[in-house]
């Protein structure tokens, strides 16, 4: 599991491992039932205070995404799929306004961007092919 922190940005050190944990779940690269690293460990890591991330994990737990479990650690939830639609969502909609307002400064019209979105969309595709033939 990769979390980066930037201390720089103005987001609060626990708000950004929230918002990273919520990302892998959403992404699927953290599944129902996988373990997170343990407070301490994960504190050691980024080099931040272990109260920190204990309360990154309890806001995860306050939104249901993990659960703790007595001597055994903190898990990703199974109920984490539901979410993962509502946050995949969220991700992609702020990227999205994001990519709007960035089009809109360089005076590229909408019609502009959604022959971009299909262009890449294929070239992805055809990358992504590519790669399954070559296995």
């Amino acid at each position: 599991m990769q979390i980066r922190i930037n201390t720089h940005d103005g987001v609060p050190i626990y708000l950004q491992v929230v918002n990273q944990i919520k990302y892998l779940v959403a992404a699927g690269r953290l599944s129902g039932g996988d373990e997170l690293p343990a407070i301490r460990t994960l504190a050691e890591t980024l080099i931040v205070n272990p109260n920190t991330i204990a309360r990154a994990y309890r806001e995860l737990e306050h939104a249901g995404i993990v659960e703790k479990r007595r001597t055994a650690g903190t898990f990703v939830t199974d109920q984490g799929s539901p979410l993962a639609r509502k946050e995949r969502m969220k991700i992609l909609t702020e990227r999205v306004d994001q990519l709007l307002a960035e089009s809109e400064q360089m005076n590229v019209g909408l019609e502009e961007i959604v022959k971009l979105l299909g262009q890449r969309h294929s070239v992805i595709t055809k990358a992504k092919r590519k790669e399954g033939s070559d296995d």
